[in-house]
Formats: C-alpha cells, structure tokens, sequence
C-alpha cells in the first residue's frame, strides 16, 4: 500500500511538472511581439529621485503600476560616471561611446539608432523634451556629432531626419543662428507643419506629414515657472499623431530638467519635475492598457546630485544635533552625476525581458529583440 502511494504521489508530481512547463511554454508562445515602443526618460533620476514621489506626490505615484523591473549600469565607455550624451546614446545606439558623443562611438564614427532601424519598417518615430530639442538625449535619437555642444550642427540634421513629430524647446538653433539660416523654411520643404506657439489639437495636423513644435528659445519652462502639463500633453498628442496610419510608432519621451534640480541641487525644483513626469508615465500606461499591444520602458541615463531622502536634522536645547526620523530633509551630495545603478520599469508585450540587472546599451538590444525591428 505505502508503495503503490508513493507511485502514485510520483505520478501526481511528473504530472503537474508537465503542466507547468507547458503553461511556461505556452506563455512563451502568446507573448506578442508589440507594435509600439513608448520609451520614457527621467533624465538624472535614480532610486531616491523615485522615492521623493512616494512621499511628496499627493495621489499613489504611477511608478507603482509596473510589475517587470530591472537594473542597469550606466558607465560610459571611457568613465565610471556617464553623461546624457553617452548615455542616450547608449539608449538610441546600443553602443557605450565616450561622454559627450552624440550617436557616434570611441572612433567617431556614425552608429546607426532606433530610430533609422524602425524607419526601415516603416514604423513612425518621434522625439519629445522638456529641454531643447538639440539637447543630448533627444539628439542622440536623431543626429551624429562629436560633441553635444554642437547644438546648431544637430539641428540641421533633424529635418533631414527620420522623424515624424518632435516637441519641445530651441527655437534658436534653428532661427538665430551663426550661419543666418532659418531652418523652418528647410523643415517646409522637408514636408514638416512646424508650430512656434504651443501645442496643436490633433485636428489640427490629422492631415500633417510631420510636425514638430519649438515652443521655447531654448529650454522649456520649469514647472514652477509654469510649464503645465507639456510633457503629458504633448506625448499624448505624439501617440495620436504616430498612431493616426495604424502602422507602429516608437515614441522617445524625456522629462530633462529633473536632472538640472539635481545639478542645481534644488529640491523643490526636482521633485515636481519629477512628479510631472510620473504624470506622463500614468497617461502612457493608460494608452498601453486599452491598447495592449504596446510597450512602455522607462529608464534613466544616470542619476543626479546623489540624491537622498534622509530624516531631518535638530538642534537639541543641548545644542547637539539629532535625526529627527518622523519628517523626510532631501539632500544632496554632489553637484554632479553618480554612478549608481538605475531602476527600469517595463509594462506590455515583451516587458519580460527587462528584468535583470545589465548594462545601459542592453536596453536597444532588448527593444529590437522584442519588436524584431532588425530583421
């Protein structure tokens, strides 16, 4: 009797093994390749950066909505601690380069982006800043320069870009420039509807082939200083507009001044550009949701200020000085960047494959893996 148990309990076991396997392949066949990528970048922004939103955002941060998270290391190919540039275009290019490129590696030579490969498919792309849209990490979605200061040398290479739609600020770079161009007109001939005022509704430029708005001379408004809800705004109006032929879009988002508050190590300054930017990420997640075949990413190039939440200090009658556990003091430690890892999120078809800890430059790969854009 005992014997003819333990067969028994051996044949349950073998059975649910097979089960289970089963489920794990059969998950592995339903994952759906998406047609979408929204990618979303927090420039500056690590974990403490993240957390401020937990404790200052008056309603549940929209962080909280992913379930797929990863780790990535942000080093350049020449320094422990990137920068934007290299960063980005570790991000667009899936190659470590040294600070300061833009979409060119340690030999200056040009690399191909996301954004080329996806045009190839057919599939529209678009870039959006709260910076200049010549600033490192939208350019580095778009153009080849050796050094990211070459602001007027990246703008002539959007209109001859593959992109559909951008937002954003640096109207000068395009206007008043050295050489007295006006590339507006270059953008025209390029058939881009090109807006200087604010953003457009949707009916607005239905019909456009591209469109792209410059809406500041140089970088957007702070949110303090009433920027509003731009960035949620126009990455709607993006998705709209990328959207509008039914054909796949990717969709570059970038929340750029969280990074100037760590730099400035201005706390108010970063944590409502970051709010605003979790802001953006609960509209995209939205969009994901009811569309479900779209995946959203959300990273960062490196982190800021080494940003902490730490408990406030107070003077003692004593006159010595002790932590005071029950109220958040953010702190900073350095005017620059660190080298901490970063947090990614994932949600939608393919999120699976940005759990892990790996390097920054992993993130094109797991895109183009995910979406078989490079086939």
């Amino acid at each position: 009797m005992k014997l003819l148990t333990k067969i028994t309990i051996s044949f349950i076991a073998i059975g649910l093994s097979c089960c289970n396997q089963a489920n794990i392949e059969n998950n592995k066949t339903i994952i759906k390749t998406p047609k979408n990528v929204i990618f979303l970048i927090s420039d500056g922004t690590g974990l403490s950066q993240i957390s401020s939103a937990f404790y200052f955002k008056e309603s549940m941060p929209n962080y909280k909505r992913f379930q797929n998270i990863g780790l990535i290391k942000t080093s350049s190919a020449e320094e422990d601690v990137t920068d934007s540039a290299a960063g980005a275009t570790a991000f667009a290019c899936g190659v470590k380069t040294y600070n300061s490129a833009i979409g060119v590696d340690v030999e200056k030579k040009d690399l191909q982006n996301i954004v080329e490969i996806a045009s190839t498919k057919n599939i529209k792309t678009g870039v959006i800043a709260t910076s200049s849209i010549t600033h490192a990490t939208p350019a580095s979605f778009y153009a080849h320069v050796f050094d990211r200061g070459q602001e007027e040398d990246i703008a002539l290479q959007l209109h001859k870009s593959e992109i559909d739609f951008f937002a954003g600020g640096g109207l000068n770079f395009f206007t008043k420039r050295s050489d007295k161009q006006n590339l507006l007109e270059e953008f025209r001939r390029n058939h881009f509807t090109i807006y200087t005022d604010n953003l457009s509704d949707f009916s607005q430029i239905a019909f456009s082939q591209k469109v792209g708005f410059l809406l500041a001379e140089y970088k957007m408004p702070k949110m303090e200083d009433g920027r509003g809800d731009f960035l949620s705004k126009a990455t709607e109006l993006g998705i709209e507009f990328l959207s509008k032929d039914n054909l796949g879009f990717f969709l570059m988002s970038e929340g750029s001044q969280i990074d100037w508050g760590g730099h400035s190590n201005d706390a108010p300054y970063l944590i409502s550009e970051l709010i605003d930017f979790d802001n953006v990420i609960g509209k995209v997640l939205d969009f994901a949701e009811k569309d479900g075949n779209t995946l959203v990413v959300v990273t960062s190039d490196h982190e800021t200020g080494g940003f902490t939440l730490a408990a406030k200090k107070r003077k003692k009658e004593d006159g010595s000085v002790s932590s005071d556990y029950r109220e958040i003091s953010p702190t900073f430690s350095t005017g620059g960047h660190s080298a901490t890892l970063i947090p990614v999120f994932a949600y939608g078809p393919g999120s699976e494959e940005f759990v892990g800890i790996y390097e920054n430059n992993e993130i094109f790969e797991k895109i183009l893996k995910v979406t078989h854009w490079d086939k």
